[in-house]
């Protein structure tokens, strides 16, 4: 095929696309000949979930298309290159707030959103619309086209618990002060998901709904998060410093594992009922996090220190605020499970961006 995938990425990028795009927890066969639209497909998870797609078509001749919803076409074109000339995938440069334009669609990832700090504070009502204005039009074509939609949602939506587990489960809910624009993205998403409850009620669609914990991989080396500073460090060959004791317990999941978990909700999962999607090999704390990009490149002599000489001492976990750890039985339940743990993702993101 002209412009085959193999040939317009990096090798490292390529394994991963490879791994998605093989990934035996899908049945593909239910995918032939579909149409997916994917928006926010200029974004991280987007893009990642786009290549794959078409990437079935090289190895396997699938006849799957993609049309990528993206808001900016100068970024698209620079991330996808040579590959807008396919004949598999197509760019709609629209904003999922306005009206959506596309005449056919199987399936419809609704990716959209932002998911920054500095996002949040500058720009709540665009994140914020993305998740009610935005997912309301992204169900309203679905609904048009008959066409399968995945929410994706957010471990934010939880809010603050206080259940006493050292996990979440995806009957749990906590308290957001839903009157702070602090908060912009987290009730954003859980209206998306009452919209998407609704839907199902209301006109009998086929809504699936994804709750991801926080998704790593190589994104950029300016990317504000601290998992992602993290991994820049490393590509810088710098320490890593501290400025709190890291005692934060989170979930984390690889880019690839979780686009195949995606894919498999999409697929399998039951109609507006919620799945957590996270790897137990990847429950570390902020700290561990810090340790593991270390650990994994001995080589390059990086140290972990801490702004403060009292954050030195390694803190001990207090649950009464239940940690933002996802249990994921229930998508394990669909016949998924996460293959990347936490060394091996932070070592090919490292590769990725060194790539670059």
């Amino acid at each position: 095929m002209a412009y085959d995938i193999k040939s317009l990425v990096k090798k490292s990028v390529y394994s991963d696309l490879e791994e998605i795009a093989t990934s035996p927890f899908i049945d593909w066969e239910s995918f032939k000949g579909k149409t997916f639209l994917i928006t926010g497909a200029g974004g991280f998870i987007g893009y990642y979930l786009t290549m794959s797609l078409i990437l079935r078509n090289d190895l396997f001749g699938d006849d799957i298309s993609v049309i990528a919803l993206v808001r900016n076409k100068e970024r698209a074109y620079e991330k996808y290159g040579d590959a807008l000339k396919r004949f598999d995938l197509s760019l709609n440069v629209s904003d999922v707030t306005k009206f959506i334009n596309v005449p056919k669609a199987d399936f419809i990832i609704h990716a959209a959103s932002q998911a920054s700090n500095i996002q949040f504070e500058n720009d709540p009502v665009g994140t914020i619309n993305a998740n009610l204005s935005g997912t309301s039009n992204v169900l309203e074509l679905a609904r048009d086209l008959d066409a399968t939609a995945l929410v994706v949602s957010s471990l934010k939506v939880y809010g603050e618990l206080h259940t006493g587990k050292a996990f979440i489960s995806e009957e749990d809910t906590g308290y957001i002060d839903h009157t702070s624009y602090k908060n912009c993205y987290a009730v954003g998403k859980r209206a998306s998901e009452t919209l998407a409850a609704s839907y199902v009620k209301q006109y009998n669609m086929n809504v699936k709904i994804a709750r991801p914990s926080y998704i790593y991989g190589a994104s950029s080396l300016d990317d504000d998060r601290v998992w992602a500073q993290f991994i820049a460090n490393i590509v810088r060959k710098q320490d890593i410093l501290l400025k709190s004791s890291g005692a934060a317990l989170r979930s984390f999941c690889y880019v690839t594992d979780t686009c195949t978990a995606l894919l498999k909700i999409m697929q399998s999962g039951e109609n507006a009922v919620p799945y957590n999607i996270a790897n137990k090999d990847s429950d570390v704390t902020i700290r561990g996090f810090a340790k593991a990009a270390c650990e994994v490149f001995p080589d390059r002599d990086i140290r972990l220190s801490f702004a403060n000489k009292a954050d030195e001492e390694e803190p001990k976990q207090d649950f009464s605020r239940t940690p933002e750890i996802l249990c994921s039985d229930r998508l394990k339940a669909l016949g998924w499970e996460a293959r990347v743990d936490l060394h091996d993702g932070i070592r090919r993101a490292v590769a990725v961006l060194e790539e670059r």
